[in-house]
Formats: structure tokens, C-alpha cells, sequence
């Protein structure tokens, strides 16, 4: 892969910044263009709307640490395009099903810290009620109800005024979802390796709930939503499809259910997923 047929149009105006090849191989993988310091206001959404003629999806990237001149695991290389699947080799609906098989059941199994492992009279895990062990299925899709891209300029905006060292990063795909796989990037490593994994139900939210990914941080994942569930049924089906790609949701994180972590995705406007 030629580094050179990698970089943004020369016609694109950009702030400076540079090519990050993978630090694996020989440097001839680049699938990452960075900027040198923190993203100019409104920049991505000009490069957002900018996307379908250059080909360039934009992401804000959060570092690890944002002090560490490394910047990981962008200006550092840590990027692995070339371990990724295709996204489109994957069934989101099949993924979802075997995630919450194995993580329900593993709920089981939790040493009982912080509620962890409880279950409820039937002996299905507490956590994942009032589903059990069973999976509910996918959520139906929605009608959006706002502009997708309209809204992932606001919270891409929001988001940049509270992480203001957050930088640019530009990815050869046709879509955020399947940006992930192709800037090589490894958050759910803990997990699954294989980042097409992920972009195919990211890719599956796009289409059902107008989710644009917006953010992404070392091993965290922000998506703007605009088509939130705007009732209590509907967003325990979209929580189950959270804990399954991503249990620590639920166990490591504040919520110790899914019907607590489904409350507070009514009406909510952006989504984040965090993998330890």
C-alpha cells in the first residue's frame, strides 16, 4: 500500500498535521491522517458535509492521556487495519446474539463486587433483567427525528467544547462505522480483535437509529443519535444490544441493570460505549 495515495486532497484545507503509519509492518500502512494539535472549531462539521466528494470520514480523537506527546493510540501507530476482517462479512443481528449468549451467562459468574453476579428469584442474572439469559432480539428500527448529520454536528460540537484537546482525524472509508475497522483502530481488544466486528453493528445503528460515530478515544466510542428510543420498551432492547457488544457497560460501569442503564437512553442524543 502506497503511503502517498493515502492523504486527504490536496485541494482540502486542513490545519497541520500528518500521516500516522500502523507500527506494525513497514511503514507502508498508513490509515490515519492526524492533526498536530487540537481540532479547529467547526472543522468537523465542514468536513462531514464535505465527505461524500472526498471520500474522508472525519473523527475526533481522544488520546489516553492527553498530555503524553503520544498520543495513543493515534499519533503512537497502535492502528492494525491490516489484522481487520470486512464488516461486511458479519451479521449485526447474529453478532448481538452471540455476544449476549456468552456475556449474559458470564454475568453469572461475577464475583458479586458492587452487585455483580446477583440473580434474581428464577436464577437468571440480575443484571441483565427483565430479559434474563434470553436474547430479546434486535430493536426496530426508527424514524429519525432530526437529520442525522445535523445532529451529529451539534454533538460533535458539544463534545469538542468539553475534550477541547481533542484532534482531527481523517479515515479513508464511506462511513464512521466502517472508519473503525479501516483506521485499524483495537478499543475491544479485551474482547474481539477483529474491529469488523463492531463496525457491522455500529454500521447496523446507522441505518435503524441515524447513529453517526463522532468520537473515538483510546478504547471509547461516541455516536450521535438521531433517532433515540422515546420509550421504556424500545430502549431495554437497544440497552441489550449495548450490553452485548459492550458489557462493561453494566460491569464496570454505574449502572447495575439494564433496566437502570435503559432509562437514561430515552431521548438521549448521543450514545457512548467504553471497553476496559
Amino acid at each position: 500500500m502506497n503511503t502517498e495515495l493515502l492523504g486527504p486532497p490536496a485541494d482540502t484545507a486542513l490545519p497541520p498535521g500528518r500521516l500516522i503509519t500502523s507500527d506494525e509492518g513497514d511503514g507502508d500502512v498508513a490509515p490515519l491522517w492526524l492533526s498536530d494539535g487540537a481540532a479547529p472549531a467547526g472543522l468537523w462539521a465542514r468536513l462531514c458535509a464535505e465527505h461524500a466528494v472526498t471520500g474522508w470520514w472525519p473523527l475526533l480523537l481522544d488520546s489516553l492521556d492527553p498530555g503524553d506527546d503520544e498520543y495513543r493510540p493515534w499519533a503512537s501507530g497502535e492502528l492494525y487495519p491490516q489484522d481487520m476482517s470486512s464488516p461486511q462479512a458479519h451479521s449485526p443481528a447474529g453478532l448481538l446474539a452471540t455476544w449476549w449468549g456468552k456475556h449474559a451467562h458470564d454475568s453469572l459468574a461475577q464475583d458479586g463486587e458492587e452487585g455483580e453476579g446477583e440473580q434474581s428469584p428464577d436464577g437468571s442474572p440480575a443484571a441483565t433483567a427483565p430479559f434474563g439469559l434470553s436474547w430479546p432480539g434486535c430493536a426496530p428500527g426508527r424514524e429519525p427525528a432530526a437529520d442525522p448529520e445535523a445532529a451529529a454536528v451539534a454533538f460533535a460540537r458539544l463534545f469538542a467544547a468539553r475534550r477541547p484537546h481533542v484532534r482531527l482525524g481523517l479515515v479513508a472509508a464511506g462511513s464512521g462505522a466502517d472508519a473503525l475497522t479501516a483506521v485499524g483502530w483495537s478499543g475491544p481488544m479485551n474482547y474481539d480483535n477483529d474491529t469488523a466486528k463492531y463496525s457491522a453493528v455500529v454500521g447496523g445503528w446507522e441505518r435503524r437509529f441515524g447513529a453517526r460515530v463522532v468520537a473515538v478515544g483510546f478504547s471509547t466510542l461516541h455516536l450521535s443519535v438521531a433517532a433515540p428510543p422515546t420509550d421504556k420498551e424500545d430502549a431495554l432492547l437497544i440497552a441489550a444490544e449495548h450490553f452485548a457488544a459492550c458489557p462493561d457497560l453494566l460491569w464496570q460501569g454505574c449502572h447495575p441493570s439494564l433496566d437502570s442503564y435503559a432509562e437514561g437512553l430515552i431521548g438521549a442524543g448521543h450514545w457512548e460505549l467504553w471497553w476496559d
